[in-house]
């Protein structure tokens, strides 16, 4: 199988476009191509700078929901892809770079919770529908981004919120319009990419070494409620009813 992205590496910036039609939901093996790729792009001395984007009608709605409703065992399979990927942006010793487009949903609030930088166009919208498709996670990674009452509010409601809101509350560096996504994140990684790798290599070391606690511990604690959930007879209505296309009808 052809994995869900290309990539291309000029003057020292790589750029990862995910092309999954027609939402980039990835399964268990696009999430685990993804983080494979990613670490090996930090590993490439030729690359100073990652930028991850995507084509098609949205950044990204996380993980493939068909694929787990018809069978729920995957979870573990997909907990650890997305696990991995996330890992790979926020430890890997180059800075990464997210632009996003159109919906942000589930993995890709991950991907974008774990990046450096993250610019956004202005049809943008981040949401997490983890409770009404029977699952938990994100909340790690929505944290690094918004403040905490705000992620509340998304998480129990599975409300969004726009690029406009994302930059008042500073989680986004730039929001510009959908033709000029690419060139604004690519004017900050020829910046960067400017600049001592050594050194960035070292700042980047050394501000994951001062935040608040651990993003990897706090994701894979999520992550047993995760499986926590699909144990639920509601998990599996929720993923049912959501590929069906009709409301769910939940035990209470």
């Amino acid at each position: 199988m052809n994995k869900p992205f290309s990539v291309s590496i000029d003057t020292g910036i790589a750029e990862l476009v995910f092309d999954r039609p027609p939402v980039n939901a990835f399964n268990c093996q696009g999430w685990a191509d993804i983080a494979s790729e990613i670490e090996a792009l930090g590993r490439d001395a030729a690359v100073r700078v990652i930028v991850i984007r995507a084509e098609g009608r949205g950044f990204c709605a996380g993980v493939d929901i068909k694929e787990l409703a018809a069978d729920g065992n995957l979870i573990v399979a997909v907990n650890k892809g997305n696990y991995d990927s996330f890992k790979a942006i926020h430890r890997n010793p180059k800075p990464v770079i997210v632009a996003v487009h159109g919906f942000v949903l589930g993995g890709g609030i991950g991907l974008c919770g774990a990046a450096d930088i993250l610019v956004a166009s202005d049809c943008a919208r981040f949401g997490v529908p983890e409770v009404d498709r029977g699952a938990m996670g994100g909340g790690a990674h929505l944290q690094r981004l918004f403040p905490v009452q705000k992620v509340r509010h998304m998480y129990f409601t599975g409300e969004m919120i726009d690029a406009a809101e994302a930059y008042r509350l500073g989680a986004v560096e730039r929001v510009v319009k959908r033709e000029d996504l690419r060139e604004a994140a690519l004017q900050i990684a020829r910046q960067i990419a400017a600049k001592s790798p050594a050194m960035i290599a070292l700042a980047k070391e050394a501000l994951n070494g001062i935040e608040d606690g651990n993003l990897e511990d706090k994701y894979r604690w999520e992550q047993g409620f995760t499986l926590e959930a699909y144990r639920s007879l509601d998990s599996q209505e929720a993923r049912d009813s959501f590929v069906e296309k009709r409301s769910a009808h939940f035990n209470g």
